[in-house]
């Protein structure tokens, strides 16, 4: 039998070999597909498909081409294909085609990230020097990097502009007068990887393109709008979501792939650790994979590492030259670099081009290289801990193989319930479609700022407030006299001394989320800034004694002062890190809208709520560097206060010792379910677990019944909760298989175990989680009574 990816099965097999204590969960071949082409479309313009011809590109890939003629016939569309499909030449075609035949249209496109930004940049500037016809067009990049002095430049004279949601909102909103030109002649808006436009931030960056869109109306043009998405769930969907309009969906992939073997991957056990609560401690996903990601090298596979922060980049490279040194390939550990964003720009262009071009074997990466970079020739990808959402995985594993090549995709999986369910259940990976970003544009803490933001860039009419759906909000800023309403619309009314002024406003607004207050975190032996923190979780990552990393430096936090927002941090090298303990509290609160509640069956109820979560740091513990914890040390800390939406679902006591938990067990088993699901929501939602809270009790005031709580760490919800409580039968079904599948005895951080748990993971009763979750699964299945409020 001819094996369909000898190069995948061969690289597997070594792995398997190397690493006797860990399990391969799962290995499966993803067979090859074959490229399907069509004709040029004959309203291109004609140089620009010369050059692309003479440099190899004699037909479109199908899903260009479909994207490119709804373009030009000024659909707003978004294309959703995979990972190097050739996504920028379907919406370059008919933007360039316009900029050549319309010597005064403009274009603008909008990056999530600053690599991506440059790559496509660079690629447009080469066909605006080579193409006859295109040298008018001088595109230009508009960031927190172009010098003062050329942005009046660019604001008169460049067509096409290379900016960012933040300088769009920033910038070009702010100070839109100044780009009257532009704006008048907008043709084009791309907005490029909009899947990674979720949660708090995506509702954001959605108010500022609605924005975008009225103001592009008020100067009299209608661009067209064409997104790029890794593969998603319906991306149409989302699309109309962020931008306000309906948008068509182009989904079927033309471009060819080479045949993909994927390896789903357990660490083993380390010897003689253990954790909270005597629970086993499995080898760190970062050390694993540097440890793969040495053995593919040393085999003459060129690989790509993916970890989840700065400071993993640089020690899994450096482990992996270690292991590579070990195994007697000093050579080839001189060919592994790390690459992460706070690198100078010259640097990332260097070690893109030598991982292009097979100087380097082997990168350890964020996120940074996920999305659009040119890097092709990739052998292996490695993904140290599962990245968050399904499209994410893909579009990292898509970074192998890429051009036609056979290649080997290893998941490693970190020890937390979500990645232990997906190794142990890989369709819910490979065999379903990937998840639907959550975000919701009408969350009334993040439509406040931005409807202020709009007024002052022009006035309210009622339209549009019906349209931002921001009625309730408006009527608020009005009695708040913000805004005060005149005939022509709504106005913004400068009161002196407040909070927010049409002087402000747009400084006001924090796009990426957070209460828009930031903590300053110092560096007190030389004075420098490190970095920031949003203030609602400063008490949690910058207490005093808390362990701070900065781009590979490690701090320790002497002193958090919340009236200055300010925290002081000395350089230090300790042997330990530290996390949070806390005490939460819960209310629901009157929702003006109504609640929802579904009865799934006597004795189970599950709700979406509006709630208030109280929250005081009260110390924290200490885990050395093995895994095992050690000192727990008291502080005091002011509270917290959230208002945000939860998921919630209250068991009657008679239900819950009917299923065997005794009422002395009840808390523990709420408790170890609770953690369960907060690590399974990401399944349902695109959210992280440090995006989401969790509270669980006995007896709550309010519902007078034992009751999980989920929440939003965000103030009014990112749609997070919203998702569970829609999909909750779903995501209870997940939550019971993956403490089902979990082979500890009595809870570990593979199920019901959480880092980030305030009470120090107790108390925690696995077996009564077991029984909840199991019995919940059986109660769900059933019909559920309709929704009341």
């Amino acid at each position: 039998m001819t094996t369909p990816n000898p190069l995948g099965e061969e690289l597997a097999a070594e792995i398997i070999r190397r690493f006797p204590d860990s399990t391969c969960t799962y290995s499966t071949t993803l067979a090859a597909r074959p490229a399907a082409t069509v004709a040029w479309p004959g309203w291109v313009h004609p140089g620009l498909k010369n050059f692309l011809a003479e440099t190899g590109i004699t037909a479109l890939y199908s899903h260009q081409a479909q994207t490119a003629d709804l373009a030009h016939e000024g659909n707003d569309v978004v294309l959703a294909t995979g990972t190097s499909s050739g996504k920028s030449l379907g919406y370059l075609l008919p933007i360039l085609t316009r900029l050549a035949d319309d010597p005064t249209a403009c274009a603008l496109y909008l990056t999530p990230t600053k690599a991506l930004g440059s790559d496509q940049l660079a690629a447009v500037s080469r066909l605006t020097r080579e193409v006859g016809g295109l040298q008018t067009i001088h595109p230009a990049p508009y960031d927190g990097d172009t010098p003062s002095e050329a942005r009046a430049g660019i604001r008169d004279a460049t067509r096409f502009v290379f900016t960012n949601p933040d300088m769009l909102h920033m910038s070009v909103l702010a100070n839109h007068a100044r780009w009257a030109r532009l704006l008048r002649h907008l043709r084009f808006i791309v907005v490029d990887e909009c899947h990674t436009y979720r949660g708090v931030f995506g509702a954001n960056v959605s108010l500022v393109l609605r924005r975008l869109l009225r103001i592009a109306a008020h100067y009299g043009a209608r661009p067209t709008v064409i997104l790029a998405s890794a593969t998603a769930n319906d991306p149409a969907g989302h699309a109309a979501n962020l931008i306000g309009r309906p948008v068509t969906a182009v989904t079927g992939d033309g471009a060819p792939a080479g045949a993909r073997t994927v390896m789903l991957w357990e660490p083993g056990f380390l010897e003689g650790v253990e954790g909270e609560q005597g629970a086993p401690v499995r080898r760190a996903a970062t050390t694993e994979a540097a440890g793969i990601m040495a053995t593919l090298v040393a085999e003459g596979a060129r690989t790509l590492t993916f970890v989840r922060s700065r400071r993993s980049a640089e020690v899994v490279a450096m482990s992996a030259r270690e292991a590579l040194s070990a195994m007697g390939r000093p050579d080839f550990a001189r060919r592994i670099a790390a690459y992460r964003a706070g690198y100078l720009a010259e640097d990332r262009r260097r070690l893109e081009h030598e991982l292009d071009d097979g100087t380097l074997l082997g990168v350890a990466t964020t996120n940074a290289l996920e999305l659009g970079i040119d890097v092709g020739g990739l052998d292996a990808v490695v993904t140290a801990g599962f990245p968050g959402t399904v499209a994410s995985f893909w579009q990292q594993a898509g970074r192998a193989g890429r051009r036609g090549q056979g290649s080997i995709v290893v998941l490693v999986a970190r020890d937390e319930p979500m990645d232990t369910y997906l190794i142990h259940h890989p369709d819910a990976l490979l065999g379903r479609p990937v998840e639907r970003s959550v975000f919701n544009p009408r969350n009334p803490y993040v439509l406040r700022g931005h409807v202020y933001c709009a007024a002052v860039e022009k006035p309210l009419s009622d339209r549009d407030v019906v349209a931002f759906g921001a009625q309730e909000v408006v009527d608020e800023l009005t009695a708040e006299g913000f805004l005060r309403r005149r005939p022509r619309g709504w106005f913004p009314a400068p009161l002196r001394d407040a909070p927010l002024t049409p002087d402000t406003a747009h400084s006001s607004v924090n796009l990426r989320g957070g209460s828009g207050q930031e903590v300053m975190i110092v560096d007190v032996s030389d004075g420098r800034l490190l970095g920031t923190v949003d203030a609602a979780r400063a008490a949690a990552q910058v207490h005093p004694g808390a362990v701070y990393l900065h781009q590979g430096e490690s701090f320790v936090v002497e002193e958090l002062d919340f009236d200055d927002h300010i925290a002081l941090a000395r350089p230090e090298l300790p042997d330990y890190s530290t996390v949070a303990r806390s005490t939460t509290d819960i209310r629901i609160l009157d929702s003006p809208g109504g609640d929802e509640l579904v009865n799934y069956s006597p004795g189970l109820w599950a709700a979406n709520v509006e709630v208030e979560v109280t929250d005081r740091v009260t110390g924290y513990l200490v885990t050395l560097a093995d895994g095992s914890s050690s000192d727990l040390v008291p502080l005091d800390m002011p509270e917290q206060r959230l208002r945000t939406r939860a998921v919630a679902y209250t068991v009657d006591p008679l239900a819950l010792e009917a299923m065997g938990i005794a009422a002395a067990d009840a808390p523990g088993s709420l408790h170890a379910a609770e953690h369960a699901a907060i690590g399974l929501l990401p399944l349902i939602a695109t959210c992280d677990r440090w995006d989401i809270g969790g509270v669980s009790t006995a007896l709550h005031p309010d519902t007078h019944l034992p009751t999980v709580f989920v929440y939003d760490g965000h103030p009014g919800g990112a749609g997070f909760a919203d998702a569970g409580f829609a999909r909750f039968p779903e995501w209870i079904r997940a939550t019971f298989e993956a403490v089902r599948s979990c082979g500890c005895e009595s809870g570990c951080p593979s199920c019901v175990q959480s880092p980030k748990c305030g009470n120090g993971n107790n108390p925690l009763d696995k077996a009564g989680a077991l029984k909840l979750l199991g019995a919940l699964v059986t109660m769900t299945g059933a019909t559920p009574a309709p929704p009341s409020t």
